[in-house]
């Protein structure tokens, strides 16, 4: 077989993509695998859902992230819909592993991706770029958050509300009322496992059918939050309107499942102001 070529790098766009900091969750649900087979079939054909000990496994991850351009910079988030999943065509290279192993960073070849079934985000030059470059199912969308932080009250809760909204002709984002999902995970008092589960391979597939792969490397590990035990139940909770593609995409697949982890990663932060004091007036 001849070496395939790179896929293109449409202008005015650069590779790699360089984040300035990055705020991540992911929720992990383990569900029944032929549904998703079935979906994971319609939207990529030339990979195959990952299995643990016979469920399927599909992941909702919110990112909020700063880069830095010329220009200045820019602040974006976003959240998709995905199924793990890997290339048929490389079956044979795939480790058999438990759900927690694979959550932990076991899987050493990186086959076991992200399938993006829905990715909303709120940048259009985000969704441009994604759709361009790595085939996402990118559309626009907008964020209400409350989010662990340094500069916030002390706590391990994420709640993410995710609303719809347009790009209008001069690419400005045009928000609407209508609320596509909320999630909310509340890891308060739990202990995280540390996980070196990255490069995290993302796939696509563009309009010409031919299947994608591209790693993103995140240079800190990831927190890992196991949520399997029965006392954990409402720790998270999922609602999505049963209009939207994204809200029936999510049924269809989850149901009333319940989620089996969770994964964080917050930047550290690179500088710090301080309180300031007052100044004598007396010499």
């Amino acid at each position: 077989m001849s070496p395939l070529p790179l896929p293109p790098v449409a202008e005015p766009f650069q590779l790699p993509f360089h984040y300035g900091a990055l705020h991540h969750i992911g929720i992990d649900w383990l569900t029944e695998a032929e549904p998703v087979r079935d979906l994971l079939a319609k939207h990529h054909p030339a990979l195959t859902a990952a299995t643990f000990d016979g469920r399927a496994l599909v992941s909702l991850n919110y990112q909020l992230y700063f880069a830095q351009y010329a220009f200045g910079g820019g602040v974006t988030q976003e959240i998709e819909y995905n199924v793990i999943a890997f290339p048929t065509a490389q079956a044979d290279r795939i480790p058999e592993l438990t759900y927690a192993q694979y959550a932990q960073g076991w899987d050493q070849t990186k086959l076991l991706g992200i399938a993006r079934i829905h990715v909303v985000c709120d940048n259009p030059y985000a969704i441009t770029a994604g759709r361009e470059l790595y085939a996402e199912p990118k559309y626009p969308g907008w964020f209400e958050v409350d989010l662990p932080s340094l500069n916030g009250p002390a706590g391990e809760t994420w709640t993410v509300h995710c609303k719809a909204a347009e790009v209008s002709g001069d690419d400005t984002l045009v928000r609407e009322d209508r609320k596509l999902l909320s999630l909310t995970a509340e890891l308060d008092g739990l202990t995280a496992t540390p996980a070196n589960n990255t490069p995290i391979t993302g796939y696509g597939t563009d309009t010409a059918g031919r299947a994608l792969a591209g790693p993103m490397n995140v240079y800190q590990p990831y927190r890992w939050y196991d949520l399997s035990a029965p006392h954990h139940t409402d720790r998270v909770r999922l609602v999505h309107a049963p209009d939207s593609d994204l809200g029936r995409g999510i049924h269809q697949l989850l149901g009333d499942t319940r989620a089996t982890g969770a994964w964080t990663y917050q930047s550290p932060p690179v500088a710090a102001h301080n309180r300031p004091y007052y100044l004598s007036s007396q010499r």
